[in-house]
């Protein structure tokens, strides 16, 4: 037994030789697929994680006013702060490099406290200021008799750190106090909780309606000879070659009160006077359903061509109903194209921007606007990041109950 275990076991030369080529066989498909990885990782990976250090980073308070914050570390936040603080500021502000830096720290404090740009800016270009940290005290509460207000130095006690989860916390309608205590928001300035409640509806409403639509079509789709299906998946295939705003553009001209729709429905007399389609919820939720419908034709697609036929027929064959047949036998089996089209489709909804801005009314837009709004229009990099995090982490739950799902029903299969 141990001649012929012996006779099978290859040489040392030909182990080390094998061991080799293996080595370089697996080096040459890490070295195909590397490039890729590097795109990987500067496209989509360094991204996301400047997106999210930028959500709970605050640089603008900590780098201009460092001794000012220092000044404050022992304040109550309360009352009046003392002079040293006064000509901290002072100091700090002489300091800045140019307007910009000034500009900068001015609009972060206004986020916080409505005003607080016209004061630092005014502070300085009264610059300089001299004397000591008393006379300093009153020359800028002659200048401007706001700086005894404490809400102003709460803003900078508040942001003296270079980090803070203050944009995280607005994302989801939270806030600290000016003692640094996490509370809601007034009732008057919760608005994100809203959004995002919004923005689920309308892809949920989206998702079911490409359900709808798409499960009979797939069906079809899937029973045609081999040579149909895929002349008639061709024209499934057709929206992806065309923009996105192309399409928005032509459901414009499609829904208008003057449009074919209209103007269709009009000469049919089923309304006597034309529609609201445009600029409202209706007009998003058409629009995102047409767009979306291939996301969902092609895994379900996918999936029931898999299924055998002979399934159903051996249902019936055995006393099943058609109809009993069919929900009871062939549906449970396309589960996992049904699943796999929904979270496509809710996924891809949740983030949709330019659909909602054209066709939507003020009440329909959903969170990315508010995330271009704040990168484009008010240039509040971190709050607008905070809002991309939340979008982020949404989808990755999305993604992992869909994994739990799909694991449940592989085990109870």
């Amino acid at each position: 037994m141990s001649m012929q275990a012996s006779a099978i076991q290859p040489p040392g030369d030909l182990r080390a030789a094998l061991s080799r080529a293996e080595s370089r066989r697996k080096w040459r498909a890490f070295s195909l697929t590397l490039p890729l990885l590097v795109f990987l990782l500067l496209t989509l990976l360094v991204p996301i994680a400047a997106l999210l250090m930028r959500a709970v980073e605050n640089p603008e308070v900590a780098k201009a006013l460092p001794t000012t914050v220092e000044a404050l570390a022992g304040w109550d936040r309360v009352s009046q702060p003392q002079a040293p603080a006064y000509a901290a500021l002072v100091k700090d502000l002489s300091q800045l490099p140019d307007t910009a830096d000034a500009g900068a720290l001015a609009r972060r404090l206004n986020s916080e406290v409505p005003g607080a740009r016209s004061l630092i800016m005014g502070a300085y270009r009264a610059l300089p200021i001299e004397g000591d940290a008393e006379s300093v005290r009153q020359q800028l509460l002659d200048k401007d008799p706001r700086w005894a207000e404490p809400e102003f130095w709460q803003a900078i006690a508040k942001n003296g750190s270079r980090w803070t989860p203050d944009y995280l916390l607005a994302s989801v309608d939270l806030k600290r106090d000016a003692k640094g205590h996490i509370e809601r928001m007034p009732e008057d300035q919760r608005a994100y909780g809203g959004i995002l409640a919004r923005t689920f509806q309308i892809s949920f409403v989206v998702t079911l309606l490409c359900l709808l639509l798409a499960y009979p079509l797939a069906y079809w789709l899937s029973t045609l000879p081999e040579r149909k299906a895929n002349v008639l998946m061709i024209l499934v295939l057709v929206p992806f070659w065309t923009s996105i705003l192309v399409r928005v553009a032509a459901w414009i001209v499609l829904l208008q009160s003057e449009g074919l729709v209209n103007g269709a429905l009009l000469g049919m007399g089923v309304i006597s006077e034309p529609l609201a389609l445009l600029f409202n919820r209706t007009g998003v939720i058409i629009s995102m359903v047409h767009i979306l419908l291939p996301f969902m034709i092609l895994p379900l697609y996918s999936v029931m061509k898999s299924v055998p036929p002979t399934y159903v027929r051996a249902a019936v064959s055995l006393g099943s109903g058609p109809l009993a047949a069919f929900m009871r036998v062939y549906v449970p089996q396309t589960f996992p194209g049904v699943g796999a089209g929904a979270l496509l489709v809710f996924i891809l909804s949740i983030g949709y921007y330019i659909t909602p801005a054209l066709l939507g009314g003020a009440d329909d837009q959903m969170l990315s606007y508010y995330i271009a709004r704040y990168t484009n229009v008010e240039v509040n990099w971190g709050m607008a990041c905070a809002l991309g995090a939340l979008l982020l982490a949404t989808t990755l739950v999305l993604y992992g109950v869909y994994r739990r799902i799909g694991k449940a029903d592989l085990a109870l299969a």
